[in-house]
């Protein structure tokens, strides 16, 4: 092979490789190259090492997720230096990071992300509301390093409104990532982006996922896994800004801002914007267009709320409390499949055998109709949400998982304990708009069962009321 051929072939293989490794930030082990290899590309200035902590008397830092808290830095004896080093516990699920580790990113030419004629295969249409807000986003993106937020109720059809503002990035050569705080809505969106974008590479990265490599030019993930991403993105899609643990975790903003190209356009898209958020908006500091109105134009189910005072001995005695037994008792022709609510895996695991065997012994359910729980630690939760999503269960008892980004057809909700901490305000109202989703079953009962009101329950149901008024379809 002659010097030419060689340097040819070289050429080729590391923009190959620029496909894989520009825009991320890895350990050692998460790059599949030898040491001889990778020691020549850093001496050719092709990737970078650097420290992956901070370590000054004041401030030690982890400078994977930017975790500062001492709670959080432990220190172990490393097997590979014979030292005592920190490490970070709060991002230790992405694998542990060590001072002794370097974190190495890409610094060579960048790779051009394909320029697509026409990218989107949806045929779907947007309403007229609809299309003024897909609209606003298109110009957002065609501004570049705008921030935009989308303020729409829940069930408003925001996934399709993003439609026509990725193809515009796309037409445009740009890499582009919709991030989102759960696993399941990842899960959820990845069939409905690869039929949206059929001739385009799609990827969805969440914990256990198969997409291992993120190459594709269309990514989807949940907000960890940005954790191995820097300036990768030339637009940043944030769904659910309020949702946890986005809200309440300092590093998945921080790992959200550095996955992001310098000049990026980042949309944020919530049905529940919190006072931050509400605050900009009215300090007019962050641009934004609201969308009060479902795809279909029907309201928002207002949820009822109905009193159990025993309920929390009910509980304890692994029971649904009477009121729910007595309401669920009235729905048992309903053709809705059944979404209930709790606010702890252990009352969930608990109190399934008893709705079961009170189900059947009401005859409100038959024989053959599969009930189950699910909850973030259980090992089945894709195919329980899939069987549910698939009719093949009747009634699923969740926790908050299943709070927003999940969409099934005809549901009614119930929320056990309703005024449990757990369930803030953005949590009800989140969980109110799993149902009344379709088209052809708009109108799904929401009930709240709780044995006193609660701030968050009242301002809740008024956040709702005022949301229908607003998109003119009364209270």
């Amino acid at each position: 092979m002659t010097p030419k051929s060689t340097s040819i072939k070289m050429s080729t293989w590391i923009k190959n490789q620029a496909y894989r490794y520009t825009g991320k930030l890895l350990l050692r082990h998460e790059i599949p190259l030898n040491d001889k290899t990778l020691n020549y590309l850093i001496k050719e200035k092709i990737f970078e090492s650097t420290p992956s902590f901070k370590n000054k008397i004041i401030i030690k830092q982890c400078l994977r997720c930017g975790n500062t808290k001492h709670s959080l830095l432990g220190e172990i004896p490393c097997l590979n230096c014979q030292r005592t080093h920190l490490y970070c516990r709060k991002c230790i699920e992405m694998g542990r990071v060590m001072e002794c580790e370097r974190l190495y990113r890409w610094i060579g030419k960048a790779p051009s992300w394909k320029v697509h004629d026409n990218p989107c295969t949806w045929e779907g249409e947007l309403t007229k509301p609809q299309q003024q807000a897909s609209s606003r986003i298109v110009e957002s993106i065609n501004k570049e390093g705008e921030e935009l937020l989308v303020w729409a109720v829940c069930g408003a059809g925001k996934t399709e409104m993003l439609f026509q503002g990725i193809t515009t990035a796309l037409k445009q050569g740009k890499r582009i990532c919709l991030a989102t705080p759960r696993a399941d809505v990842v899960r959820e969106l990845k069939p409905r982006f690869q039929q949206a974008f059929a001739n385009v590479s799609v990827q969805a990265l969440y914990g256990g996922s198969q997409d291992k490599d993120a190459t594709a030019q269309l990514i989807l993930a949940t907000t960890h896994q940005l954790l191995r991403f820097k300036e990768a993105f030339d637009v940043m899609i944030i769904d659910e800004i309020d949702a946890f643990p986005y809200h309440a975790d300092p590093s998945l903003p921080f790992a959200t801002s550095r996955a992001k190209n310098p000049v990026c356009t980042t949309i944020y898209l919530t049905a529940t914007p919190r006072k931050k958020q509400q605050s900009l908006i009215t300090r007019k500091k962050l641009p934004h267009i609201f969308f009060p109105i479902r795809y279909h134009g029907h309201p928002l189910p207002v949820p009822q709320m109905k009193m159990s005072l025993s309920l929390k001995k009910d509980f304890q005695n692994n029971q649904p409390p009477t009121p729910f037994i007595t309401w669920v008792n009235k729905r048992q022709n309903s053709h809705r499949q059944l979404l209930i609510f709790v606010p702890s895996i252990s009352l969930a695991e608990q109190i399934t055998k008893s709705i079961r065997r009170i189900l059947l012994e009401e005859k409100i359910i038959e024989k053959n109709s599969a009930i189950d729980f699910v909850h973030a630690e259980d090992q089945y939760r894709e195919e329980k949400v899939k069987q549910f999503r698939n009719k093949e269960l009747k009634v699923i008892i969740t926790t908050t998982i299943l709070e927003r980004g999940v969409t099934f057809p005809s549901v009614d909700v119930v929320i056990l304990d309703a005024g449990h901490d757990v369930f803030d305000q953005a949590a009800l109202v989140q969980i109110a708009g799993r149902a009344g989703r379709s088209a052809d079953d708009p109108t799904g009962e929401v009930v709240f069962f709780h044995d006193g009101k609660t701030e968050a329950m009242i301002q809740a149901i008024s956040a709702i009321k005022k949301m229908n008024l607003r998109g003119g379809v009364g209270g």
